[in-house]
């Protein structure tokens, strides 16, 4: 009985390589041509329908860090990347159509793999649900009735969020509104009125970002409305909105508050700040935000259309649903953000699936990893703030002792990141852990292995 894949995207290709490379059998589900959807072109596996860039490839960066990961683990589209690039400098940019041809080839010239074209319109089980931001209509109404509909969102609306250590804490307080909560759970940037008035005015005058597909043109909602579109209501908007200085100390004319975003206090989030500005105008603009003059941004705002699950409300540890083990979810559509992102969520999909077919517990890797962070990300946000995230360093455990210096840490926190999923690719039987662990340097034989995270299923 094979297992079915609904999805030929990033992730669903991941997956379905990775069951197939452990003997299972599996049937690929792609609608397109039948029914195309409003971005895609071509009839292609793992067609790239915005950038042609899956960013840097430097372990010193996210992105480049998660790339590092999933070769450990065996990741088919990056092997199909390597084949495509194109100059980029460290960013692995690829030609779009070698990129697609490449997965293509290698998907259907899997013996264990039968692509089928078609809509699929039911939760399969044994199976991956990899289905992206396009998901189809009648496949989503299957989600939300199976998951329930408050499970599933149609768009985002993501505030930046800005790294803990880049801040400048002089011209900061900490407080909450009203002395709610601990009383100080907020950093506040205070502004006079003539700062204000500037902070206005370049909001109203930054560069947004406009769709470049139907699918992508959002309805705002009064009670999310972009900080831009809230400034061009009026001078006074934004300050009876999220930068009302009312029932904080002092007097400040204006306040923006950072909230917290993890546990170790490495993230925080510019309350109420979703934006539509291309990402040169938000670093420019939120930059003058006092205290964020040098900010480093872990993730830029935004607003489009992305149908995505609330994965710590509806999903279990690994990603499947609560009362199947067996039908998992993957790539964009679990609330994770990016190329990289997606696949890297299909490749795991595939693992842990095959894992459990042959009557193994699924695993995760541990939270020092770029993937294992996103993981716990997914499983541990509170779900009335879940928003999907992209890979960044500040969902990783801290290094303990800290490191001020800003590259040496990202420097030992992909040194530590790569050792431990060395490790854990060792540990789940990947025979790309040894080639990997060649190329990296960074795996010792004579480490006793950290524990990945074991996933219980009743």
């Amino acid at each position: 009985m094979p297992v079915h894949v609904v999805g030929g995207g990033l992730a669903g290709c991941e997956a379905a390589w990775a069951l197939a490379e452990r003997g299972v059998s599996v049937t690929l589900h792609e609608m397109r041509p039948v029914r195309m959807t409003p971005a895609h072109q071509t009839d292609r596996l793992a067609e790239l329908v915005c950038s042609n860039t899956f960013k840097s490839v430097e372990p010193t960066h996210a992105h480049g860090l998660l790339k590092a990961e999933m070769r450990q683990l065996g990741s088919i589209v990056l092997q199909a990347a390597d084949e495509a690039r194109i100059p980029g400098g460290s960013a692995l940019a690829v030609d779009r159509v070698v990129f697609a041809t490449r997965v293509q080839e290698r998907v259907i010239g899997h013996p264990n793999i039968t692509l089928m074209r078609g809509e699929v319109t039911e939760l399969p089980s044994p199976g991956i649900i990899a289905t992206g931001p396009l998901t189809s209509d009648a496949l989503a109404t299957a989600v939300a009735s199976r998951l329930t509909v408050q499970s599933l969102a149609f768009y985002d609306a993501i505030a930046p969020i800005v790294s803990a250590d880049s801040l400048n804490y002089e011209p900061l307080f900490k407080a909450s509104r009203y002395g709610k909560g601990g009383g100080d759970d907020y950093w506040n940037a205070p502004f006079t009125r003539d700062q204000y008035e500037a902070f206005v005015a370049a909001l109203i005058a930054g560069e947004q970002y406009v769709p470049g597909h139907e699918f992508d043109k959002v309805p705002y909602f009064e009670g999310c409305l972009p900080v831009e579109e809230m400034a061009q209501r009026g001078i006074e908007t934004l300050r009876f909105g999220p930068m009302k200085p009312i029932g904080l100390p002092g007097d400040s004319y204006a306040v923006v508050q950072l909230r917290q975003e993890d546990r170790a206090g490495q993230m925080w989030n510019l309350v109420g700040f979703q934006t539509r500005l291309k990402t040169g105008a938000q670093q420019h603009i939120f930059r003058t935000i006092p205290g964020l003059e040098n900010a480093d941004f872990l993730r830029f705002g935004s607003i489009h259309r992305n149908s995505y699950l609330n994965a710590p409300q509806a999903l279990t540890p690994h990603l499947s649903a609560k009362d199947d083990p067996l039908l998992l979810f993957a790539g964009q559509l679990t609330g994770v953000e990016g190329y990289t992102e997606s696949a890297a969520t299909g490749l795991l999909a595939g693992i842990n699936l095959a894992r459990l077919l042959a009557g193994e517990e699924p695993l995760l890797p541990p939270a020092s990893t770029m993937l294992g962070a996103l993981y716990r990300y997914l499983r541990e946000t509170e779900p009335k703030r879940f928003q999907p995230m992209n890979a960044n360093f500040g969902l990783m455990d801290p290094l303990d002792p800290p490191v001020k210096d800003k590259f040496k840490k990202k420097e030992m926190l992909a040194e530590r990141a790569l050792e431990e999923m060395g490790k854990f690719a060792r540990a789940i039987g990947c025979s790309q852990a040894e080639a990997c662990a060649r190329h990296n340097t960074v795996l010792k034989d004579s480490d006793s292995p950290s524990p990945p995270f074991r996933v219980g299923i009743k």
